[in-house]
């Protein structure tokens, strides 16, 4: 391989990328979009969801167990409603998600010793947020139970004053339970499938629809230095765009990075040499850049979006689907960031994930090599 063949070759791709408004536009851009967008406008927190409440018994200790629900960083009390027909119209109208309704005779029960059913009308709508708020809600009433049983106890002159279990949590590596720390490291796996598969499945294409692929054809230049001088310069704008992202997430956004420099820098050039030769693969077979770029969307930043463990867990899949997260570089690499940035893992304990990230881009580079060949037709 002539290396000064593959200066020239990639010199003019920088040219290239440069006269395309575009792809420099992408190149400047996406990085710095993505991640403050996912960084400020995805939130996985749920937080001051807004309930309203019926009081139907009036007394101190419904308003007692109400001001739990106000005092809670989870909700909201929104209003404090006069009849159902106010609940009603207020969940249908999304002013609230969640309603509470505290039954007649509240406290008399509670006198009583008896049990007493908290009513809670849930927006389900939303599933998942729909589980969340009873989880948070069924928290709050533990709470309160807890604590009249214990006044329950020394009232009656009894040792048992505490309840005999509890759990006492300690969140190791997102010790405040931030979502935007477990989203923004993912982000460099968008980042680097936009950059490195959607922008190089153009490279050949583009040849080919502007007429300069014979051209190419008739120097002496071999496939390998066509390929390696193409994919050369967006190597070189992905890791600048890699670093890009990380700095506004750890300096901007205060996602914490305990992790070892290089062992980002070496994940994330295998990651881009995957990406990279997937992209050329597509430019090759596609030969036009409209199919490309589609293609490319659909092989490349689809899986890295939804079946990378970027957003969804990939242990809640589908078996069949677990399995096809096996051949997905995005998957290895979004582990390999969440291990980097938030345990801070040593590299000896990198390698079940870096091992076969390599070896699919081993196998990539080999396809895109033997894909290209310097022929018309």
């Amino acid at each position: 391989m002539n290396l000064t063949r593959v200066k020239s070759v990639g010199w003019k791709e920088m040219i290239q990328i440069s006269r395309d408004p575009r792809s420099l536009i992408i190149v400047l851009l996406m990085p710095v979009v993505l991640t403050l967008l996912f960084g400020y406008g995805v939130s996985l927190d749920l937080k001051h969801l807004p309930i309203y409440v019926l009081d139907r018994d009036g007394t101190q200790a419904s308003q007692d167990l109400l001001k739990r629900f106000q005092a809670s960083d989870y909700f909201n009390v929104v209003k404090v409603a006069g009849d159902y027909g106010e609940l009603e119209r207020a969940l249908d109208g999304g002013k609230a998600r969640m309603a509470i309704v505290v039954p007649p005779r509240f406290a008399e029960m509670l006198h009583a010793g008896g049990p007493v059913k908290i009513q809670a009308l849930v927006d389900a709508s939303d599933d998942n947020t729909a589980n969340v708020m009873i989880g948070y809600a069924q928290g709050v009433i533990r709470g309160y139970s807890a604590s009249l049983q214990v006044a329950w106890a020394r009232r009656n002159g009894q040792l048992a004053a505490q309840m005999p279990l509890s759990v006492e949590p300690r969140t190791w590596f997102n010790e405040d339970l931030e979502s935007r720390a477990f989203i923004v490291p993912g982000v460099l796996a968008l980042v680097m499938s936009v950059i490195g598969a959607f922008l190089t499945s153009l490279t050949i294409a583009r040849e080919w629809e502007r007429g300069s692929m014979e051209q190419l054809i008739s120097t002496p230049v071999t496939p390998l230095e066509i390929m390696v001088g193409k994919l050369l310069p967006y190597f070189v704008v992905g890791m600048l765009a890699a670093a890009i992202c990380a700095v506004i997430g750890i300096v901007w956004l205060g996602v914490p990075f305990r992790g070892s420099v290089i062992s980002l820098i070496i994940s994330t050039a295998l990651f881009l040499v995957a990406v990279l030769c997937l992209g050329f693969f597509i430019s090759v077979v596609a030969k036009s850049q409209l199919a490309a770029s589609q293609i490319a969307l659909l092989a490349a930043f689809l899986p890295a979006f939804l079946l990378s463990g970027f957003l969804f867990s990939i242990d809640q899949m589908p078996v069949v689907i677990q399995l096809v997260t096996r051949i997905i570089p995005a998957r290895y690499y979004t582990t390999l960031l969440k291990a980097i940035f938030l345990k801070g893992s040593p590299a000896a304990e990198l390698y079940p994930q870096l091992l076969p990230l390599a070896l699919i881009a081993l196998v990539l580079t080999m396809v895109a090599t033997r894909a290209f060949h310097k022929r018309l037709g």
